[in-house]
């Protein structure tokens, strides 16, 4: 598969409109002032051909330093910017580190390459990026058709902070497109996608749903985290935004936190850019500068984590002590067909859960290394979390067992460790149930 890229070598992005997006630029209004002042486009500069995903994965984006040829984006660690006149004010594109630091231009960037989109917003966690989507393209009165599988954050603050300002949610089950079209209403603004999600490992036909948003002039975002865009870029398939919680695959080493939100055009990016520099949330040059070096190799961990998830799934699976594995690498996956159509190169990510014929609870207490008892996924270190005390413990409890995360609920997050090391981790624990 080859990896195009987002932008033309002016900076545009002319193949990329959507009607949607159009749509919405028409309900807002012209652009104004203080819009463009929050805003600049892409830099240009591209050093590098069309090639492959694992060459923009570390090249995409950024360029030695003009200057002194340095092959690391410096890092700016400067709260303000001298201008060379008023008459030139924002030439160069940077006044204030608020709205835009040069280091975190650089990441923006970079990750909007790999996901194909025009731009992005990097903010200080994934849940920034969640909270930004709905802050921008919803208000009172407006409606959201949403995922009934969310992750926890995003299911709380859906209900404890928007709900209340005016907003309605209808949480339906995403993996028939009949039923999240059956849950438009005349309000609906967004309909907010998660695949595979966070932890029941369910996927969204992400074609047929984009389509039902196209048709209705809806904006259709993913959180795609989960796959992270080497396995699938929701915007290939037709979404009009991605969120990605940086912290995940991108960040890999449990170093940092942060969040992307990826538009497809320049509108829709003008819009986010807009709620981004209003709020004050941008990430930090240092987290940036470390994140451009860490997401370097996000195709080497998340094929060798996808590699080692098929193989402790099918352990599992054989297993005397083990009720059910879910790992949409696996034929008893009930949407196996869609993970293979979606998700690129035969790839399913490093995510899996299980349960287990005892207490599962005494099974994470008694694991011992390489496995880690902790919240966080996608990192190098493999990570085993109880959802329903750890993750997901904001959940209303009926919602929870609605969607199937059991008190019993095991999600593991693989790492790069050795796979039969993994292995021999988890027969130890499961021998003492």
């Amino acid at each position: 598969m080859r990896y195009l890229n987002a932008c033309c070598s002016n900076g545009s992005n002319a193949g990329c409109s959507r009607s949607s997006g159009s749509d919405f630029k028409s309900q807002q209004g012209p652009v104004t002032a203080t819009t463009i002042i929050a805003t600049r486009p892409f830099s240009g500069k591209s050093w590098i051909p069309d090639c492959s995903m694992d060459t923009h994965i570390v090249h995409g984006g950024v360029s030695p330093d003009e200057k002194t040829g340095a092959i690391l984006t410096p890092v700016y660690m400067s709260t303000t910017f001298v201008q060379e006149s008023v008459d030139k004010y924002l030439d160069k594109g940077y006044s204030y580190s608020r709205t835009n630091n040069p280091t975190v231009k650089m990441l923006e960037e970079k990750v909007a390459k790999i996901e194909n989109g025009y731009d992005s917003i990097c903010v200080s966690t994934g849940m920034a990026a969640t909270s930004s989507c709905i802050n921008a393209f919803m208000k009172a009165g407006d409606h959201c058709v949403i995922t009934n599988c969310s992750y926890g954050g995003t299911n709380r603050i859906c209900r404890e902070q928007f709900v209340p300002l005016g907003m309605t949610f209808s949480f339906v089950d995403f993996t028939d497109p009949k039923t999240v079209e059956a849950a438009i209403q005349p309000n609906t603004k967004l309909i907010f996608s998660e695949s595979p999600t966070n932890p029941t490992l369910t996927l969204a036909d992400l074609d047929a749903i984009s389509e039902i948003a196209q048709r209705h002039g809806i904006l259709h975002v993913c959180d795609s985290t989960f796959a992270t865009p080497y396995i699938c870029r929701p915007l290939d398939h037709g979404c009009d935004l991605t969120i990605q919680s940086l912290t995940k695959y991108y960040d890999g080493l449990n170093i940092g936190t942060g969040g992307a939100l990826v538009a497809k055009t320049p509108e829709l990016y003008q819009r986010i850019k807009l709620v981004q520099n209003m709020h004050g949330n941008i990430m930090s040059p240092m987290t940036a500068f470390l994140m451009l070096q860490t997401m370097k190799t996000m195709g080497l961990r998340v094929r060798q984590q996808s590699a080692s998830a098929m193989k402790i799934a099918t352990f599992l699976e054989g297993h005397p002590k083990v009720s059910r594995v879910v790992y949409p690498g696996l034929a008893s996956h009930p949407q196996k067909e869609l993970a293979d159509r979606q998700h690129r190169d035969g790839l399913h990510g490093g995510m899996l859960w299980f349960d287990v014929k005892g207490d599962p609870i005494k099974l994470m207490d008694s694991i011992k290394r390489p496995w880690t008892l902790c919240e966080n996924l996608g990192a190098s270190e493999s990570i085993i979390t109880a959802c329903a005390v750890m993750t997901h413990a904001n959940m209303i409890r009926e919602d929870r067992l609605k969607v199937g995360i059991t008190d019993g609920f095991i999600r593991i997050s693989v790492g790069i460790e050795d796979a039969d090391d993994l292995i021999r981790g988890l027969d130890e624990a499961l021998g003492q149930l």
